[in-house]
């Protein structure tokens, strides 16, 4: 049998990676602790931001989302009928996803349909996509321009 021996070099540690390791550590937990300790906000919430610097609500829409046999999302203005846009598979992806959550949360929720959602322009240039069944927003400018410009679109269309 063959017994091996170390010796204290073969274990030893380099002191740079310890001490960088270290220090995200204490900064992460001073992050921690500071945010809960009210250093730091925890988050932004739209509304709070919104009535902190007195943004108004512009225009609301109420929209639907409709799916139709051959795979396509529909939007509808809920009070007209009206078509504000069709979104085809591989096109609108943005508006398929945000559909699709939007709808499945309202299932989990035991929540149907025939409640519209509201489609929310702000003075500041925001726009909010709103479900007041299940209480879920979301922040449309938060998503970049090209996803903005499609919810203008659809907040425009038949209003020329």
């Amino acid at each position: 049998m063959i017994v091996r021996t170390y010796d204290d070099e073969d274990f030893r540690v380099h002191t740079v990676p310890l001490i960088g390791m270290s220090t995200v550590v204490v900064l992460t937990l001073a992050l921690v602790i500071s945010t809960q300790l009210g250093f730091f906000d925890r988050q932004g919430v739209p509304e709070n931001v919104r009535a902190e610097r007195g943004v108004t609500l512009v225009e609301t829409r109420q929209i639907k989302f409709n799916d139709t046999a051959d795979g396509s999302v529909q939007v509808v203005d809920a009070t007209t009928g009206e078509e504000l846009g069709l979104y085809a598979q591989g096109e609108g992806g943005f508006v398929r996803a945000t559909a699709r959550a939007m709808v499945h949360n309202r299932i989990q929720h035991g929540i149907g349909s025939q409640v519209p959602f509201e489609l929310i322009t702000w003075d500041s240039g925001d726009m909010t996509l709103r479900d007041t069944q299940t209480g879920r927003a979301v922040e449309l400018s938060a998503f970049g321009t090209k996803t903005y410009v499609i919810y203008q679109d659809i907040m425009a269309k038949g209003r020329e």
